[in-house]
């Protein structure tokens, strides 16, 4: 049996006294020792653990052996951990080792371990180590451990010479912390101090640092002695030991700050809406903003593509929470504001959170707000994109109209909401809240107890609830601190909401204007989960705080914005009890109210205890410094104020005790509301001893520390503060969080340090992320385990259970996910990796936000003269204290540096970055039970001053200040060397910068350095005496943080601020030594923050070094100043400052362009001055810069000295100067080149032939112009290296573009021949019109012919191509993706790559059946070719849907355009104002190498040395050029007019030549085809830069610019893309595809390879061509006007053209012929796209043979058409009308019809009355005469907007054909019955009869052929006409028999018809019954009728019965006056 044993033999070096216990693991399988009881300094356990193995022991596993101290009532506390990789083990069988354990940080500590391991494998072989698998080890090591242990590799303690691995340990990564210089990790921490050791005596935990230093010694053997590091600020500030915690280096709260947003919505059309002949406008409101669209009429299906743009100038988070509402209104006008429809509502940051921020195409519901029951209303197709500034908005292509008409699969939601959604109730319960402020003067207050005596409460609270756009409010509590509610407001909305936040806002009512007092959001995201496992949002009853401006009230309060709820709230306001609750309803129940008006409703009170016990807490802080305090409040005395809630708060708490505080006896606190607003800081002693608090510091007076800052001197002495408060325990709450934010955060700084490797290019990220994901998986399931604790606490919400589930959930399955991913991480999927880790730091942060508050946050203040100055926040989580480690706040007990700054807005712009004050701080805040620990966090070395007026029983008491009698003295040296790219902040666009460092009280400032953006001090600081107090050992560990500040001098007034950053010291203890590998410190970069922006770098490195007792005499020496210039400055000391060697720099010197003018005077005289490292060249004066603003000497060069490390480079400094008269120079502006490395220079590689690199710049730029480089992005080849020779090689290149077949290239050596073919799969000639079968077995017989064929049929095809391959490379991303997951299977699995290949294979088989089948059931095939019709082979260009620039790299292929700059940097965010500084380009470039450069390069023939590496230039003399410019059209305008429309028209400006084309304007159109080609000659260098400008064109008043794009022609002309004229894909000399180029493909390619000096072209016989090595095949014939065919070359040459990146050398890919979308900008609002512009521009110098007429590309004026519908016959039409007369059902039908966007052209028929089956004959001819667009399928309509209007628009819509059926009815309005509507492109055919005809041809239309009418041109056939009944289900209505015929206008004028029945070729009378007569024009008819034919009997029986009734009335009448005669006897 195969097992492992580990004979665990002690433990030993352990601290203080106590149990230990340890768990040693081995493959997920712990074992626990015996508990050691009671030991000291070692531990024995002599015990053996065995595990049965059933696998081979794998070299790759790991033992875990941790080392707790037990504890029987807390959790065990981790001592320290040992792991090892079992390799040795492995391999050899038995291993004996002692080895030091390794703290959480990874820091090593001095417990050791001491182990045996015995591993026995089933058939006793143990292998010898292979040199293959060791090599391996770092590998699987991943950098997971601070230390390669010795053991790892040697099997002895401590390693002796003779491991076999030795020779490779310098190579593997040995630390953690690898975003720092490699040794910087080396400031190891002491290991935390358990708990329940603490002692005063300790004696300090030094790592034994020889032993240290040994181990980094011998792994510094492979390092450069130059690394450097880029410190990020993460890394600078990067903890090594437990006592101190991170400063926050971004000072300015973002949020706040208005934005610029713009939003834009396109509404397209309406579907379904619900309602009988309705005239619909849709409404578009956001916020407060409402616009229209005009009125469709009469159509349920409204077609409108307007766009409306609201532009916003507010913070982020009000436009985010901003609702944009669609609704649809029904026969709107002036005077009535018409019926609603419904509405649909989302909130601008959800539009805003979506890829690209847009929804494009979707269809939104529409629901009726009014009546919940009521279901879906309708659809609007809409776009909305909400763009920020410098968001790009995308358009996305889109497969095709098809997709979209299906409604459901594109709705208006976000991925993953449901597209039933339900109504649902949302419940916000108002409970009661605590702590208000005053809301009044106490003046009114003072008179009114006067008068009536009674004392009142300043402020009526109540509290308003927005949610969607609705708000609720409670009633008004009168004159209340404390107001009791108890009330709910309801909402009714869909549920799940698109609207994120609710906003509860606690409101002072007041007579004049309500102010609000405090403003809370609920993220509804945070209290709910949508998962399968998830729950509704739920919250509390929980307590909420509130923070805003500070309490004291005044009339005007300046920072009322903060209790709104924008930017960081400065004070406690109040705590507000809520709950919320969401119920989803079900509409079908008969009592649910159907409004959604917000209701409010009282609820019943809750219990205490319902959101915790309550518990007293305790606070303690101490303030160890308080320096760079302002000098503005430095000359009066100054105090600290701490504040939790209102507890601590002197100024402005409500101080009016309510109630008496009421104790219990036995010590439990049982507290009143009231207790909060207590404030007991008046000294009362309570009867149970308690403690008073002491919330603030006393005043001191500060000290100057240098003309900017004062400091405080505290000294020895540091006062402390601490106060007790009163919460509800919800602790649990905040120790998840933290936990969450810990693992967050060092997943974060791993991060950082993966980024950092890579950036800087280091080896190894890929180990260091696996380490990170390690670290993750071990935090994620520590997380589990630890969370689930006190799980039935008082106080526990739904929402606590809940989160807690789904935290766990998410974290577990995070931890999974890390593990996977840590096994797929590869060098080469190292960045796509880090990408998804990402997500879990955005996942971690989220999820760490907790949304029920319990203790509020803390609160320092700085006051002077009793007034608040500056404050510091600091949430109360961040310094919870909790005996479990992980769960305390991550600054519990530590020392922070603390920045305060000014409150509110105050704190924006320049007053927000200028510090306050810094304060070292150490806060505690815990269960005053938990008291005992509070000090043990604090520096050690100091005694506790009690306040005076104790008693003696009181020595718990905390004290009022720490004495320290500990003081270390030190020296800091600060070797300041260089700066780089810093913030401008002079007029000039430079600074003249210094650097002030600042550490504890001590600071100094470097020299200024004028005019300069990267300063070089080369400067040493050095500060004496720096007294520091407490423990050597802990200083050494945990030095405090120095503050480097940097301003530019100026000459009147203070020095400006520049930025601020953060650095730690190296430190050296007395007793070190000063040497490697911690000394001398590496420089380091530092990125300088200003607010927070980033405003540059900062190269240094400090050193702090321990004074012993000999003095400084026992200190490394300094050397003097050496340089007598600078006098008594101290350089850099020489093992600091880099290495340096000669470096030459080459500049090619071309020209200036645009310069603006400076002091109103013009440049004449221009200069440039190229300075680096101290060295520089001037350029040539340019004696005219008007007549020629190039250089008359190209080339010149400098040598100077840089460092050998590229990443120190100094940045090298361009400025422009103009000469005036007199020998004045004035500088007209500067560019700072930050980073050389693009520009140098690398030899070019013999051995490897790269096809396409000869001398490479670093980003694969050529400096040699005949050396060719691949633009970025196009497909290059060059990343091939051909090795081995072989013959002649075949490359087969289809002429189809995009198809191109490169994977049959062979490598090949670039010596050898090779063929290429290009086979033409289609030539001209064989165009012939061929039958084609298309879908539906359908013969086709008008193949397009070449004729019809124009430049329009080119750019839609090559459109549709653009579309395909955005697909194309969709699809092929998705099966990548799907490629790894199945590597990462078959990593799991262990299956051998080739096995990969099949399975793979087989897979996509698999994948692509699915997808079929899936396509099939759309209705599409799988790749659409059976579906779709042939395509005609049209020669296409290319459309690049962004600027040519960005394709090709700029096209600074050779010539380089540097930006001039002048004038202070915009502090906007991230600089994006620097536009406006530019005032000039200087072109040019730059090439720098080492000296000597090699000889070959000088040797090759031709070589001009005055050009040196910048050979093969053309020359710059002026040149004439031909510029013509085309312009396609434009589209998504920004509207110019009041309207919501502009009237575009293009002004083209190139020098001083101006083209407007005004008198074309294009009526209100956003989207204008312009369609237009401008001619302009211009001159290079002077006129370059060309302008096309949309402007809207204004009737009255000048025209508005819409926006402009800016080409500079002369980058574009020079470059070696060949951008001067497209080379297009095929060679015709007629039609729609003739050759622009004056020169032929035969001329350009013997041009080409003449500038190359290649051999060729050869043409050879059989159609091959041979350039280079390169043989290409083609076609040899081309076919003129006639017909007639020629032999040409021009096939073959444009081939090569086509190919032309595949020639070795010099190849690049040929700008071909092409349309480029260039976005149009307005100066006016920077950063956001106005529209685009789909353009080209071609340029032929003059002095070539002149280019042929432009080609013709004005728009496609739109066909004529007659569309005829002959309505035959209705039948089964529903009867709507009762007779008069009978009671029968019967209709009067008729039938109207017209073409969509046409009512106002609508016809109708007679009507057929009284039909009583439905069935009805008309025989009537509709004649519809319409202008089609046959490309883009629409319609095209010129009408007049309203009678006021100046011109007609043109609009396009669809081609739909509406027909109706409907009721006659004489005096009231007709009743509408039913409609159809086919769109003409494709509508169902028509049914046989009209019994085969049914509802199904429009309910799965879908699934159905469609025909197009404008390829069958007649149909005729039964359709049926739909309506909706009240629930909204479709019903059949009737049916219809019509012909549709459709004639061209030439046709329709041959054959003339007439409208109805009429002439010319008239329709016969329809045969009607004699029933459908209208009865009042024959009334004679109609009785007949009546009579005979229906009423016959029943007049009869009428007649009969009513001479009965007669008699009997006659009798009775008469029957009385009988009967008296008879009884009287008359």
């Amino acid at each position: 049996m195969m097992a492992l044993m580990v004979h665990l033999k002690t433990v030993a070096h352990l601290r203080g006294r106590g149990d230990r216990i340890a768990k040693v693991t081995f493959r997920g399988l712990p074992f626990y020792s015996r508990i050691a009881e009671n030991c000291e300094e070692v531990a024995n356990f002599n015990e053996t653990f065995r595990w049965p193995i059933a696998s081979r022991l794998d070299g790759n596993e790991m033992l875990e052996i941790q080392v707790y101290n037990y504890s029987k009532v807390f959790s065990n506390r981790l001592v320290g951990t040992f792991c090892m990789v079992l390799q040795k083990v492995a391999e050899e069988g038995h291993l004996e080792l002692t080895d030091t354990l390794i703290d959480d940080n990874n820091t090593s500590i001095k417990t050791s371990v001491t182990i045996e391991i015995r591993y026995q494998p089933m058939d006793g072989t143990v292998g010898m180590w292979s040199d293959g698998e060791f090599l391996d080890v770092p590998d699987d090591r991943d950098g997971m451990f601070a230390f390669e242990t010795d053991s790892l590799l040697s099997g002895q303690s401590h390693g002796s010479g003779t491991s076999p691995g030795r020779s490779l340990q310098g190579s593997i990564p040995t630390f953690r912390k690898a975003g720092r210089g490699v040794f910087s990790a080396m400031k190891l921490g002491k290991i935390k101090s358990s708990k329940d050791d603490h002692k005063k005596g300790d004696e300090p935990a030094v790592l034994d640092m020889e032993d240290l230093d040994r181990k980094a010694m011998r792994l510094a053997g492979t390092l450069d002695p130059d690394t450097i590091s880029l410190a990020s600020v993460t890394a600078v500030t990067t903890n090594v030991s437990n006592k101190r915690s991170k400063p926050d280096i971004k000072m300015e709260p973002s949020s706040g700050r208005p934005v610029d947003y713009q939003i834009s919505i396109t509404v397209i059309e309406a579907r379904q809406l619900i309602g009988l002949n309705m005239d619909p406008v849709v409404c578009v409101e956001i916020g407060d903003d409402k616009k229209y669209t005009s009125m469709k009429e009469s159509t349920n299906c409204p077609y409108y593509n307007e766009y409306f743009v609201f532009d916003f100038h507010v913070p982020p988070d009000v436009m985010f929470d901003k609702i944009i509402k669609l609704s649809v209104i029904h026969s709107k006008n002036l005077l009535r504001s018409g019926t609603l429809v419904g509405t649909f509502k989302m909130d601008v940051g959800t539009v805003y959170s979506q890829p690209e921020h847009q929804f494009y195409h979707k269809w939104a519901i529409l629901s009726d707000p009014d009546d919940i029951t009521a279901g879906c209303k309708g659809y609007i197709k809409c776009d909305i994109a909400v763009v920020g500034k410098g968001d790009n908005i995308k358009t996305p292509h889109k497969a095709n109209e098809t997709d979209e008409d299906d409604i459901e699969g594109n709705l208006l939601l976000p991925e993953g909401i449901p597209a039933e959604r339900q109504w649902a109730r949302f419940y916000v319960k108002i409970y009661r809240a605590e702590g208000l402020p005053k809301m009044n003067t106490s003046i009114m207050a003072n008179v009114k107890k006067a008068f009536i005596g009674e004392n009142r409460d300043l402020v009526d609270p109540y509290v308003q609830v927005q949610f969607a756009g609705q708000k609720g409010k409670t009633s008004v509590q009168k004159s209340s601190y404390e107001p009791i509610w108890n009330e709910q407001v309801i909402f009714t909305e869909l549920f799940p909401p698109l609207c994120k936040r609710l906003k509860v806002q606690i409101r002072d009512s007041d007579k004049v204007n309500d102010v609000a007092i405090g403003t809370h959001f609920i993220d509804l995201r945070k209290i709910s989960n949508d998962g399968d496992k998830g729950f509704l949002p739920t919250l509390g009853p929980a307590w909420v705080n509130m923070y805003g401006s500070t309490r004291q009230y005044t009339l005007m309060d300046e920072h009322q914005d903060l209790n709104e709820g924008l930017g960081e709230g400065v004070s406690f306001r109040a705590r507000l009890l809520v709950s919320v609750a969401v119920e989803i309803l079900d509409t079908t129940s008969p009592e649910i109210i159907s409004s959604t008006e917000v209701q409010v409703e009282s609820v019943s009170n809750i219990s205490e205890s319902a959101t915790g016990k309550i518990d007293e807490f305790f606070l303690f802080g101490s303030f160890l410094e308080a320096t760079m305090i302002d000098r503005k409040i430095g000359d009066k005395p100054i105090s600290f104020e701490i504040t939790i809630g209102n507890y601590g708060n002197q100024i402005d708490g409500v101080s009016k005790p309510s109630l008496s505080k009421k104790r219990k006896k036995d010590g439990e606190s049982e507290e009143e509301e009231s207790e909060l607003i207590q404030n007991s800081s008046e000294d009362e002693a309570d009867e149970d001893s308690d403690l008073v608090s002491v919330s603030s510091t006393p005043l001191m007076k500060p000290v100057i520390t240098d003309r900017n800052y004062f400091h405080l001197p505290y000294f020895e002495k540091k006062p402390c503060v601490y106060i007790k408060s009163w919460w509800q325990d919800q602790r649990r709450r905040l120790y998840n969080s933290n936990m969450m934010d810990k693992i967050a955060d060092k997943l974060e700084e791993g991060l950082n340090d993966v980024q950092e490797i890579i950036k800087t290019e280091k080896a190894f990220p890929e180990r260091r992320l696996r380490g990170v994901l390690e670290e993750l998986s071990v935090g994620c399931s520590r997380f589990v385990t630890l969370a689930n604790k006190d799980v039935n606490q008082a106080g526990r919400t739904k929402l606590d259970r809940e989160r807690l589930k789904s935290c766990m959930r998410e974290m577990d399955s995070m931890g999974q996910q890390a593990k996977q991913i840590r096994t797929q991480v590869k060098k080469n999927t190292v960045k796509d990796k880090l990408k998804l880790v990402q997500n879990f730091l955005q996942r971690l942060r989220f999820l760490a936000d907790e949304p029920q508050h319990s203790i509020p946050d803390v609160f320092i203040w700085m006051m002077s003269n009793n007034k608040r100055i500056a404050y510091a926040r600091v949430p109360s989580k961040d310094i919870l204290y909790s005996i479990v480690d992980e769960e305390t706040g991550k600054d519990c007990g530590k020392v922070k540096a603390v920045f305060l700054k000014l409150p509110g807005k105050k704190g924006f712009g320049h007053a927000g970055w200028t510090v306050q004050a810094k304060l070292e701080l150490y806060l505690w805040l815990g269960l005053n039970k938990q008291r005992k620990d509070f000090l043990t966090g604090l520096p050690n070395g100091f005694e506790e001053l009690k306040a005076t007026k104790t008693g003696p029983g009181l020595q718990s008491v905390p004290p009022v200040s720490l004495v320290y009698n500990m003081k270390q003295v030190f020296q800091l040296r600060a070797h300041m060397y260089q700066a780089r790219s810093l913030f401008a902040a002079d007029s000039s666009g430079l600074s003249d910068p210094f650097a002030r460092v600042f550490f504890s009280t001590h600071s100094q400032v470097t020299e200024v350095l004028s005019e300069t953006l990267c300063p070089t001090w080369d400067q040493l600081l050095v500060f004496d005496d720096v007294e520091l107090f407490g423990e050597a050992s802990e200083l050494r560990d945990d030095p405090p943080i120095i503050v480097v500040e940097i301003y530019d001098q100026d000459t009147v007034g203070k020095a400006e601020f520049i930025g601020r950053t953060f650095a730690k010291p190296t430190i050296k203890m007395c007793d070190e030594h000063y040497g490697p590998p911690r000394f001398p410190p590496q420089l380091e970069y530092y990125q300088i923050y200003r607010g927070n922006c980033t405003a540059g770098e900062l190269l240094a490195a400090f050193e702090l070094l321990q004074i012993g007792q000999g003095g400084r005499a026992d200190l490394p020496p300094l050397e003097g100043p050496t340089d007598s210039e600078r006098g008594p400055i101290l350089p850099v000391p020489l093992g600091i400052r880099p290495v340096l060697s000669r470096y030459r720099i080459e500049v090619l010197f071309w020209g200036l362009r645009d310069l603006k003018r400076i002091n109103l005077a013009q440049v004449d005289r221009p200069r440039v001055d190229i300075e680096c490292a101290g060295r520089g060249v001037q350029s040539a004066l340019i004696q005219n810069y008007k007549k020629n603003p190039n250089f008359s000497t190209l080339v010149k060069w400098f040598e100077v000295d840089l460092p050998e490390n590229e990443l120190l480079h100094p940045p090298l400094n361009i400025r422009v100067v103009d000469c005036r008269a007199f020998g004045r120079y004035i500088l007209v502006g500067s560019h700072a080149v930050s980073s050389l490395r693009r520009f140098i220079y690398s030899t070019p590689d013999k051995n490897s032939n790269n096809w396409a690199t000869a001398a490479k710049l670093m980003n694969g730029y050529m400096v040699l112009t005949n050396g060719g480089s691949q633009p970025r992005s196009s497909p290059s080849l060059s990343s091939r290296t051909f090795s081995r020779p072989a013959g002649d090689i075949i490359v087969n290149m289809d002429s189809e573009p995009g198809v191109r077949k490169m994977d049959t290239v062979v490598k090949l050596d670039a010596m050898s021949d090779a063929v290429v073919k290009v086979d033409m799969t289609e030539e001209e000639s064989d165009k012939k019109k061929k039958k084609k079968k298309k879908k539906g077995g359908v013969e086709e017989e008008d193949e397009t012919d070449e004729r019809v064929l124009d430049w329009w049929s080119k750019y839609f095809a090559s459109i549709e191509t653009l579309k395909e391959t955005l697909r194309a490379q969709e699809a092929a991303q998705a099966e990548a993706e799907e490629r790894e997951d199945l590597e990462i299977a078959a990593e799991a699995a262990d299956i051998k790559p080739d096995d990969l290949l099949l399975k793979g294979s087989k897979m996509k088989e698999k994948t692509k059946e699915k997808k079929s089948a899936k396509d099939k059931k759309k209705g599409l095939a799988a790749d659409g070719s059976e579906k779709r019709p042939v395509k005609t082979k049209v020669d296409e260009l290319v459309v690049y849907n962004k600027e040519l620039e960005t394709e090709y790299g700029n096209f600074e292929d050779w010539l380089h355009t540097f930006n001039l700059y002048r004038g202070k940097a915009g502090d906007d965010d991230e600089h994006a104002l620097d536009d406006d500084r530019i005032v000039g380009r200087f072109k040019g470039s730059l090439c720098m190498y080492k000296l000597p450069l090699s000889e070959e390069i000088t040797r090759e023939a031709g070589f001009d040395p005055n050009m040196g590496m910048f050979q093969s230039i053309p020359h710059n003399d002026p040149i004439n050029v031909l510029v013509r410019v085309y312009v396609v059209r434009a589209t998504e305008l920004h509207p110019a007019d009041i309207n919501g429309k502009a009237d575009p028209y293009i002004v083209i400006k190139l020098g001083k030549s101006e083209v407007k084309d005004k008198e074309n304007y294009i009526s209100k159109q956003l989207n204008p085809v312009f369609g237009k080609s401008f001619d302009i000659e211009a001159t290079f260098p002077m006129e370059s830069m060309l302008t096309v400008s949309v402007y809207d064109w204004d009737l009255v008043g000048t025209d508005d610019l819409i926006g402009e794009t800016k080409i500079d022609l002369e980058n574009r002309f020079y470059s070696k893309f060949r951008v001067t004229c497209g080379i297009s894909s095929n060679y015709s000399l007629h039609g729609y595809n003739v050759w622009r180029d004056p020169m032929k493909p035969s001329q350009i390619l013997a041009k080409l390879c003449k500038e190359g000096k290649i051999d060729g072209p050869h043409y050879g016989p059989g159609g091959k061509v041979k350039v280079a090595n390169r043989i290409f095949t083609g076609s040899t014939e081309i076919e003129d006007e006639n017909g007639l065919k020629k032999q040409t070359e021009e096939h073959l040459a444009l081939a090569v053209l086509n190919h032309w990146e595949e020639i070795p050398r010099v190849g690049c890919k040929l700008v071909p012929e092409h349309v480029e979308t260039r976005p149009l900008l307005n100066p006016d609002k920077p950063g956001i796209e106005q529209g685009r512009i789909e353009m080209w521009v071609d340029m032929f110098p003059m002095d070539m043979p002149a280019p042929g007429p432009a080609i013709d590309i004005s728009p496609r004026k739109p066909k004529r058409y007659e569309l005829r519908v002959i309505i035959w016959n209705t039948d089964e039409v529903i009867l709507e009308d009762d007779d008069y007369f009978t009671g029968e059902k019967s209709s009067d039908i008729f039938v109207r019809g017209w073409l969509k966007g046409q009512q106002e052209d609508k016809q109708d028929t007679d009507v057929h009355y009284h039909s009583l089956t439905g069935e009805g004959n008309f025989n009537w001819r509709f004649v519809f005469p319409f202008d089609y667009l046959m490309a883009e399928e629409k319609i095209v309509i010129s009408k007049k907007e309203s009678m006021f209007s100046w011109d007609e628009t043109e609009y396009k819509i669809p081609p739909r054909l509406t027909l109706q059926v409907w009721d006659a009815d004489h005096f009231s309005a007709d009743d509408f019955l039913g409609a159809i509507e086919l769109d003409l492109n494709r509508f169902p055919r028509g049914a046989k009869t009209a019994k085969q005809c049914s509802i199904d041809m429009i309910r799965n239309e879908q699934e159905l052929p469609t025909i197009s009418i404008f390829k069958q041109k007649r149909v005729k056939g039964w359709w049926p006409f739909v309506a909706r009944d009240e629930n909204d289900e479709m019903e059949l209505t009737g049916k219809v028999e019509a012909e549709l015929h459709l004639l061209t206008a030439e046709e329709a004028e041959k054959s003339p018809v007439g409208l109805g029945r009429n002439e010319p070729d008239p329709l016969e009378k329809p045969n009607r019954p004699d029933t459908t007569f209208l009865w009042f024009l024959s009334p004679l008819k109609a009785i007949r009728y009546l009579v005979c034919n229906r009423y016959k009997w029943l007049i009869i029986k009428i007649v009969l019965a009513l001479l009965l009734l007669i008699m009997l009335g006659l009798f009775l009448y008469s029957m009385p006056g009988y009967l008296v005669k008879k009884l009287l006897g008359a």
